[in-house]
């Protein structure tokens, strides 16, 4: 006996990846529901290779009856909509960041603090974290464990899938009208992304960091240590899929470079590759459609204490997005919803 699965936001980026991730993994559903707004309703997305399910409107879908519903649709839809499904039961894995600081619901790695998904029954509500911190906590937790982390500067390099269909859209086009020598409209992003970075992620708060940033410090407080200090800076860079961080890290303990080295390669969801050579490295266009997080150039930072330097690249929709809310799924599962 399987779990009865809805994706609500099946025609966008992340609920498409989400069917591809629950098939890819083989996850125990005897049945999935394809969910979005009522435009997309009768629309064909696809489970599998093999599998075809239409659409349903969500103003009038019923959660009852249904274990998990992963929502990818956006904070005006999970605010609508989600406390509706989990009033009927139905566990929600929520994408957006609506949920994400709540006291009440748990802000979920599974490989990071797995244990805090306990407290999901408050309010039947789990929240999926900010794909740039997603893919730093599961880097950071080993080496957290090995020598306690005191502070972490990271900058991030971040692809336009981040923004959606309408961001990868807009490199396409503009890419386009740099060669053909066509006028550059922006339309998604504040300026030019074609051969550009924008330091420049959702709107400025007024200490004059940017939303995004703020969410990598409050989330991985959350998440992993509420003691850890985080500087970030966020930056979108002309890449269609794949987050690229440069972090460095301050520990509170002596860290060999090499004994880090060998952590990390034991770390659940991470794969190491690190020659010091051409090519020993991973850049997004590697990581594209793999489910690890990759970590590279590690080093000695020998301008503090106890410092070091690496740099971690991931595919956002899937570890950043999709891949996470699936994992939350199959932890769940096998703690607090077990069948058959």
């Amino acid at each position: 006996m399987g779990y009865k699965i809805a994706v609500v936001g099946a025609t966008g980026q992340v609920g498409r990846e989400m069917l591809n991730i629950l098939d890819e993994r083989e996850f125990p559903a005897d049945e999935v529901a394809a969910v979005a707004s009522s435009r997309s309703q009768g629309t064909d997305v696809h489970l599998g290779e093999t599998k075809t399910l239409k659409v349903q409107a969500i103003d009038n879908f019923d959660f009852s009856g249904y274990d998990i519903a992963l929502f990818a649709a956006g904070s005006s839809v999970a605010k609508q909509y989600a406390p509706i499904a989990a009033k009927a039961g139905c566990v929600v894995i929520d994408n957006s960041s609506l949920f994400r600081m709540d006291p009440d619901v748990p802000l979920i790695v599974p490989e990071v603090n797995p244990d805090a998904i306990d407290g999901y029954k408050k309010r039947n509500i789990i929240a999926n974290p900010n794909c740039s911190t997603a893919q730093m906590v599961v880097a950071l937790k080993p080496l957290h464990d090995l020598a306690t982390i005191k502070r972490v500067v990271v900058s991030t390099y971040q692809s336009v899938s981040g923004a959606g269909t309408a961001g990868m859209d807009e490199l396409f086009t503009q890419t386009r009208a740099v060669f053909v020598n066509d006028p550059i409209e922006n339309e998604k992003f504040t300026k030019q992304i074609a051969f550009n970075v924008i330091p420049h992620i959702d709107v400025f708060l007024d200490d004059g960091s940017t939303k995004e940033e703020w969410k990598m410090v409050v989330e991985t407080n959350k998440i992993l240590d509420k003691d850890i200090k985080l500087a970030a800076t966020c930056v979108r860079v002309p890449v269609f899929v794949g987050h690229s961080e440069s972090i460095n890290i301050e520990f509170k303990k002596p860290v060999d470079e090499n004994e880090a080295r060998d952590v990390l390669r034991e770390a659940p969801g991470i794969m190491v590759v690190d020659k010091r050579e051409d090519e020993g490295y991973v850049t997004p266009v590697e990581c594209a459609g793999d489910f690890a997080t990759f970590i590279s150039r590690i080093r000695k930072d020998d301008t503090v204490k106890n410092g070091l330097n690496l740099w971690c690249v991931s595919d956002n929709l899937r570890k950043g997005a999709a891949l996470n809310a699936v994992q939350i799924a199959e932890l769940l599962g096998r703690r607090h919803l077990k069948k058959g």
